[in-house]
């Protein structure tokens, strides 16, 4: 049985005394689930605090990226081990908006999960397509292109700190979600890519998030489908009734 991940991530939001008041009204909220792995992704400045936060509680920290090299003169980067440092056990990597603003790429994805990998993160591996590569048809082979880009080198062990997060862009803030059947088809086809590489036992285990303007309102349509396991929540996370609900969505 594959547990349900809800992932939060901030983005560039909340200061510390913001983002304290949002985990103090959370926890609460949340306190009493067993049934899901919840996690918030805060940004940096702000992860010291928010895992004080967060200690005795049921909520996992993130970071929103990483580097791939330990320590360096790599002004303005955050390593894997600092994360560990701060008290992160998760981190975000391939979002679409660190490919589309950044300059990320399928090799980078792949340095960085294994950083992180090798320190001891578990990964939320996010792919997804643009509105236009949906219309031109491309949608199965630009994921399969990121999923084998990112996962590039790495064993059927290492994908056990893997959950793969399906964004389609084009629904990432616009309030455009995809449907329930949507979903379910880039899920199971993202599924079938992971037991061609790794085999069935492998793919049958791998935890597959949706993202793309989830909502309370939505979130139990998406959670009836067979391949969807969670979600990787944007600005409904930034409210703590809002993601609460989502995070709760079974009780």
């Amino acid at each position: 049985m594959r547990k349900p991940v809800i992932a939060g991530n901030w983005k560039l939001y909340k200061t510390s005394s913001e983002a304290l008041e949002l985990i103090t009204s959370l926890k609460p909220m949340v306190e009493n689930n067993k049934s899901v792995e919840i996690v918030v992704a805060p940004v940096f400045t702000v992860i010291g605090s928010v895992k004080h936060a967060v200690t005795g509680s049921p909520i996992n920290l993130a970071a929103q990226d990483c580097f791939w090299e330990e320590e360096g003169a790599f002004t303005g980067e955050v390593s894997p081990k600092m994360l560990i440092d701060a008290g992160c056990s998760h981190v975000i990597i391939g979002h679409s908006e660190r490919r589309q603003y950044f300059g990320e790429t399928d090799t980078t994805v792949n340095r960085k999960i294994k950083a992180a990998l090798g320190a001891g993160l578990t990964v939320l591996f996010c792919i997804g397509e643009t509105l236009a590569e949906r219309d031109g048809d491309q949608t199965l082979d630009v994921l399969k292109t990121q999923l084998c880009g990112g996962l590039s080198g790495l064993s059927a062990d290492h994908l056990a700190s893997i959950v793969i997060a399906y964004e389609p862009v084009w629904a990432i803030g616009t309030g455009k979600t995809a449907t329930d059947e949507q979903a379910q088809d880039a899920h199971s086809f993202i599924r079938g890519v992971v037991g061609g590489l790794y085999g069935p036992t492998t793919a049958d285990a791998m935890r597959i998030l949706y993202g793309g303007s989830v909502k309370p309102d939505n979130i139990k349509g998406l959670m009836a489908q067979p391949d969807i396991d969670g979600a990787l929540v944007g600005g409904a996370s930034l409210k703590a009734d809002s993601f609460a609900a989502i995070a709760n969505y079974g009780g």
